[in-house]
Formats: structure tokens, C-alpha cells, sequence
């Protein structure tokens, strides 16, 4: 496989795009993803779907119904007719009136908080049985996993609350089977979520732009004695929740068992790792507060050669390389190749998909059959763990669209193709990685990366 020489030069800093406004999801969007669920459904002859959310596993609730319980928890019911019923506690009930898909309300104070009124309380198998679920003979229950171990029965684990299950369990008919279904939402081959028509991929751009306005602002804001609290402010933006923890850890990470950025003092020589998501993408950087290669550790001064190059190599090739209807076997195996796990310690998969979620599943794993498609929102995610060194992070977001998907952004979308178009041009033109045909920039600084935080005006590129 041909591959570039990597250079640290001096660059100009990608162009950033700021008051971009959220792009909503249509009615149309909102029924063609239920329609996209039912069908799914209807292949698998399941006549019903149980769908839980929380804070933190919402995406696919969230799907159909466009928002998350918050702090509380709550359930969808989804018959393969189209009816559908939300269970919401004390403080989502008003909820239910602004839902994107048409309802029955249901009250269960059993969804609510620690020692909130309990009235109306019934117990969670009357509901079941008072909305059909007894009746029904195939069951799918969707949490946020698929449990793809090998060895088990995957469709026999169920990562909802203990309580969910056992009504479920109680309440059906003995003929009835339950099974888990987060493979109808989520799954590479199958899954509702893993394509994106044109206006979702408008809809989560906005998020991908934002967390790389704020990785590129916390990147210039680098210097010795600034604290990681201040840098942590610059991560987030907008009054949007992040879907990850914020990450700006200097120096020796997870003191005391921390996670969170502090108000220790950068300083010189330190390792920085910087990190931030929203809706639809993730920026990340990994690397040292420094000014050139001199200045690195004694134990590390093959840094650039030992690891931030041969990185920065398998994330150009993965850019160029990535097409629609590629396996993702194949890809997987295209990173084995020119950047070995022998070698470097990487043990996920090397990308993965984006949504309402910062991972909501991948088809890049070593034997997949999997394909990747048109409107598939893609995390570049490879995270090498060389022992002795520091590691090094350029995580980005990007699209997959063929000539027809690009053709309706440009129509429909014109100032977001423009953004696209602004992209892709820094990265062909600028970082010379030659972009695969189908690939769409979401975020600003794909392919940029600056190994020294302190060298604001030096980055990598290829020079063929």
C-alpha cells in the first residue's frame, strides 16, 4: 500500500465556521425513521418494541420520539401497527403533548425520582396488560446494547433496569417470546439509525462543527500555566450538553480517581489531552506541551517517529481509503496493515458511528460483512497504546455520501455544502491527503493535528 511522508511544518489553521444554527428534523424525516423502524420490525415478525431511555441511553428513544427523559426514565411502546405509547414519571408528562410521534400517555411515578409523589402508581405489569403487551407473541426490548459476544444467546441479555424486565416477564402470555432488539435501531447491516437522510446529516453537522470550533479554540488557548479548568471552558459551547465527559488533562491523569478537568497548571513538558462531543461528533487531541522536538522527554525522544507519524499516516489512509459499500473487514484490515496492533497497541475499532450518541455502534471490526453506506455518520477513532510514550489523538467526524445525498445538500443546504466544500479543500489542498470521493468533513479540523501544543503554527501533512 503506497504511503506519504509525514512532515511537521508550518500551516495555516483550518477555517472555522461560527453562528451555525441547529438545523431541526422534519415531520418528514420523523416519520420516514418510523417508518424505517416498523419495516425492520415487519422483517422480523416482532410485534411489538419495548424501547427504554434515560440521561444517558436515550439515542434510541430519542429516535422516534425527539427528545430524552432528562433525570428521569421512560418507555416507548411501539406496535408494528404504528400506535404507539409513552410511560413517562412526575416530571415528563408534559413531555408527551410535544413528542414527534403521536402517543398515548401513560403515567408511571415509578420513572420518577427518590421520594416524588407517587400518585397514579399502578404497578408496571397492570400497564402492560392494560396496553395489549399480553397479547402479543414476539416482544423485541431495545436498551443501547446488542451484547455481539459470540458465545451467548445475544438476543437472551437485556440491559434495561431489573424491574422493566420482570414485568415484561410476568405480564406476557407463555406463548410469547421477548427478545433483545437494539439491533433494529442500531446494527451496521439492518439498523434504522446507522443512515442518515439529508436532513439529519444538517441536523447533527452542527454538532461536529461546534466541537471542532471548541478543540481548535482550546488548542490555541495552550500555555505554560494555564489551568485545565480554564481550558475545559473553551470545550464547551452554546449551552449544549456534551456527550462525553470533557476531557483537559495535563500531566498525570486520574488523580484521586478524577475525571474531570481541575484547576492544576499546565506545565511545560507536560503530556495534554484535550476532548469534547456533541450531537453528531467528537474532537479529541492527545500531545505535549511543547514548542519542537528538542524539548521532549529523554525517554521519548523518538516521539514523532515512533508514534505521532505512523498515527497520523493511518488516519490520512483511513480518509482516503474509506468508500461507500466497503466491508468493514476490509477497512479494519487496511489500518492492520499500515499501522499494526503488534505494534501499536490499538484494541477498538478503528471508527465508528455517530448520532444522538458519541458511539452508537460500529461495522469496522476484524470479520465484519458489514457495509458501509451512503448517509453513514462516521467517527475516525484509532487509539494507539505504545508503552513508554505519550499517546496521540486527531478523532474527527465525517460523513459518507454518494453523488445523489451530496447533490441534495448542495440544493437543500447550500451554506452547509459551502462549509463542506471549505473542508474538503483544506484537507486535499493544504494537509495534501488525497479525500475519498465519498467522504463529507462534518467538523472543521479533520486531518489537522499539531503533536506540540506550544508550535500553534506547525502541523502534519503528507507530502506524496
Amino acid at each position: 500500500m503506497k504511503q506519504s511522508e509525514i512532515q511537521l511544518t508550518k500551516l495555516p489553521k483550518p477555517m472555522i465556521f461560527t453562528d451555525v444554527a441547529p438545523t431541526f428534523l422534519t415531520d418528514e424525516t420523523m416519520d420516514e425513521r418510523k417508518q424505517k423502524v416498523l419495516e425492520n420490525m415487519k422483517s422480523e415478525n416482532y410485534d411489538t418494541l419495548v424501547i427504554y431511555a434515560d440521561k444517558e441511553h436515550g439515542g434510541n428513544f430519542e429516535y422516534l420520539t425527539g427528545f430524552i427523559p432528562r433525570f428521569e426514565e421512560g418507555l416507548l411502546v411501539l406496535d408494528v401497527t404504528g400506535e404507539s405509547t409513552l410511560i413517562l414519571g412526575n416530571e415528563n408528562l408534559k413531555m408527551a403533548k410535544v413528542a414527534r410521534i403521536e402517543n398515548q400517555l401513560i403515567h408511571s411515578p415509578l420513572f420518577s425520582l427518590p421520594n416524588q409523589p407517587m400518585d397514579n402508581e399502578a404497578r408496571l405489569e397492570n400497564i402492560f396488560e392494560k396496553i395489549g403487551l399480553s397479547e402479543k407473541r414476539k416482544i423485541g426490548v431495545v436498551g443501547w446494547k446488542m451484547f455481539t459476544t459470540a458465545e451467548s444467546d445475544n438476543e437472551a441479555y437485556f440491559d434495561l433496569p431489573y424491574f422493566i424486565i420482570q414485568a415484561l416477564l410476568t405480564s406476557k402470555n407463555d406463548q410469547a417470546v421477548i427478545k433483545n432488539a437494539a439491533h433494529l435501531f442500531i446494527r451496521g447491516d439492518k439498523g434504522a439509525r446507522t443512515t442518515n437522510n439529508v436532513n439529519e446529516i444538517a441536523h447533527y453537522e452542527y454538532g461536529a462543527n461546534l466541537s471542532s470550533i471548541c478543540i481548535l479554540k482550546a488548542m490555541d488557548m495552550v500555555e505554560v500555566g494555564i489551568t485545565e479548568a480554564t481550558l475545559g471552558n473553551e470545550l464547551t459551547a452554546e449551552g449544549q450538553t456534551n456527550t462525553v465527559v470533557t476531557i483537559a488533562a495535563t500531566g498525570q491523569r486520574f488523580e484521586f480517581g478524577n475525571i474531570y478537568p481541575t484547576h492544576k497548571q499546565v506545565k511545560l513538558g507536560d503530556p495534554l489531552s484535550l476532548t469534547t462531543a456533541f450531537k453528531g461528533g467528537l474532537s479529541s487531541r492527545t500531545g505535549f506541551v511543547i514548542e519542537n522536538e528538542k524539548q521532549l522527554p529523554e525517554n521519548q525522544q523518538d516521539y514523532l517517529e515512533r508514534v505521532a507519524k505512523p498515527y497520523y499516516q493511518a488516519v490520512a489512509i483511513w480518509l482516503e481509503k474509506i468508500k461507500i459499500g466497503m466491508a468493514g473487514k476490509k477497512l479494519y484490515q487496511t489500518i492492520e496493515t499500515v499501522f499494526p496492533q503488534a505494534d501499536y497497541h490499538w484494541h477498538l475499532n478503528p471508527g465508528h458511528l455517530v448520532s444522538d450518541e458519541e458511539w452508537m455502534s460500529s461495522p469496522i471490526y476484524a470479520n465484519s460483512e458489514e457495509t458501509l453506506k451512503s448517509g453513514m455518520i462516521l467517527q475516525i477513532d484509532i487509539i494507539p497504546s505504545v508503552a513508554g510514550y505519550t499517546g496521540v489523538s486527531a478523532e474527527e467526524c465525517v460523513a459518507l455520501a454518494d453523488a445523489t445525498l451530496q447533490t441534495q445538500i448542495k440544493e437543500k443546504y447550500p451554506e452547509l455544502w459551502q462549509r463542506i466544500i471549505a473542508r474538503k479543500a483544506y484537507i486535499r489542498e493544504t494537509l495534501n491527503i488525497e479525500l475519498s470521493e465519498d467522504v463529507i468533513p462534518l467538523s472543521n479540523t479533520v486531518g489537522y493535528l499539531r503533536p506540540f501544543y506550544l508550535a500553534k503554527d506547525q502541523a502534519f501533512h503528507c507530502v506524496k
